[in-house]
């Protein structure tokens, strides 16, 4: 026997307005049988395969300390630099930047409510690293 894993949950204080954040961050849907709404203590969003799905669950407490678990974004299109500057448009705050000079790294962002994530680099960027090399 072995589990799955059915989808990652996140407490935050505003289950819609974080769902739909990450919704446009990550290009993720609603159930269009079971829609987020204003108001709504749980908001589900899922990945355009169906996938992955990411649960928003109100909780009374803000955020304290550092996540023990968080996601590495890879930008599907175009560069680290170019999706580090779109997620701040949205909303994102840099936390810190782990970029090297060699390109490796990553940058540590907070969503509006505190919760971090790394951007890495896109796939083309390590693939034309290791083609330089």
């Amino acid at each position: 026997m072995t589990a799955f894993i059915s989808h990652t949950s996140i407490d935050c204080t505003n289950a819609y307005a974080l769902s739909a954040w990450w919704r446009v961050v990550l290009d993720y849907a609603e159930d269009p049988d079971d829609p987020n709404e204003p108001g709504h203590e749980e908001c589900m969003i899922s990945s355009p395969d169906g996938r992955h799905r990411l649960l928003f669950i109100e909780v009374p407490e803000r955020k304290q300390v550092k996540n023990r678990l968080h996601f590495d974004l890879r930008p599907g299109n175009g560069s680290r630099d170019e999706e580090l500057a779109r997620l701040i448009s949205l909303g994102a705050t840099q936390i810190d930047d782990r970029r090297n000079p060699d390109g490796t790294g990553w940058v540590v962002l907070a969503d509006p409510e505190g919760n971090e994530f790394c951007i890495l680099r896109s796939n083309a960027e390590v693939a034309a690293a290791r083609s330089a090399i």
